[in-house]
């Protein structure tokens, strides 16, 4: 079962965040807290996200327009490895000569042959 945090626990988890901060951050989509009785609920993914958003303001000096477009970019590597990782268990599943085919193809492309 996934823990999900309160707006106090994640400014205490997280220590550069202020509440403003956090706020803006749920306003701005950069962050989606689930709703709860008692208020927004966070998952760890969340939290982790809003540690990367204060590293890229604070570290990086990130203004708000470069920090969506560099998020974004992120969810889409997520994505991306996510898909790749379901393509590598389909192809795992497949018989063995069709795995050395598929595995002949992809060494193909990379040597420019299949273009």
């Amino acid at each position: 079962m996934t823990r999900f945090f309160s707006e106090a626990e994640v400014m205490t988890t997280v220590v550069r965040l202020s509440r403003d901060r956090l706020r803006a951050c749920v306003e701005a989509g950069l962050v989606a807290p689930a709703v709860s009785e008692t208020g927004p609920a966070f998952s760890p993914a969340d939290v982790a996200r809003l540690e990367l958003i204060c590293d890229l303001c604070d570290e990086f000096g990130l203004e708000e327009d470069a920090l969506a477009i560099v998020l974004s970019l992120i969810d889409q590597l997520h994505g991306l490895r996510a898909e790749l990782r379901a393509l590598a268990r389909a192809v795992e599943a497949q018989p063995a000569e069709v795995r050395e085919r598929i595995l002949e193809a992809v060494l193909s492309f990379h040597r420019g042959k299949g273009r």
